[in-house]
């Protein structure tokens, strides 16, 4: 058995406690306030608009949502530091997966950490043809790192200690599912669709840059 399979014993027991979240957070409210380990693109901390997305790299919606609103999104608000926009990690099934995955980008690095989350989410029908442990090894290759730094990673005590923290901050700000996001701490929620749209995310943020 690789280290990666068991992932640990202090990996496999977080896994098993993020398990119960999981149930909870399926693929299927956070609040506006900086969270420890929070990654962000565009405007600098106290920009007058932030949004919040709460997402998972397992997570086939989110995969959707940024296949399809966030180049426009990103075009339109991140880009032009209209926003804030910031990304926090909420592990869906297969739990493991999704710990290792998010793992890997903070072990890449802040510079490529994006990378590496919008890299699995678009790769993600690589997990069942190849196997998770597979397409993970595969993205950590690309961003330069060997299977001795992927296996180091992603059983490191501390990073998953870190990871165990940020999952709670999610549990403590009440987000039940993913993808979901926020703008200036309010929920925006899109019916039927995957994740909030493009109209309703620019609806909202509109109307607060305009205060």
């Amino acid at each position: 058995m690789t280290r990666y399979a068991s992932m640990s014993r202090r990996a496999a027991m977080t896994a098993a406690a993020l398990a119960t979240m999981a149930a909870l957070a399926g693929c299927g409210g956070g609040k506006n306030a900086v969270a420890e380990g929070d990654m962000a693109l565009g405007a600098a901390e106290g920009a007058k608009v932030t949004v919040v997305e709460y997402a998972s790299v397992t997570c086939p919606h989110c995969a959707a949502w940024q296949e399809q609103v966030w180049p426009a999104f990103k075009t339109r608000y991140v880009d032009t530091n209209k926003v804030r926009y910031v990304f926090r990690e909420l592990p869906t099934p297969p739990v493991e997966v999704a710990t290792a995955g998010f793992l890997l980008a903070r072990c890449a690095g802040e510079d490529k950490y994006f990378d590496v989350v919008h890299q699995l989410m678009g790769s993600q029908q690589e997990m069942a043809a190849g196997g998770p442990r597979a397409w993970l090894l595969r993205t950590a290759n690309a961003v330069g790192m060997n299977e001795q730094q992927f296996e180091q990673c992603v059983t490191d005590p501390k990073a998953i200690e870190a990871f165990e923290g940020r999952i709670r901050a999610a549990q403590n700000a009440g987000v039940t599912g993913t993808p979901k996001f926020f703008v200036n701490g309010v929920e925006i929620i899109t019916p039927g669709g995957e994740g909030a749209s493009m109209e309703d995310l620019s609806r909202a943020i509109e109307a607060e840059l305009a205060k």
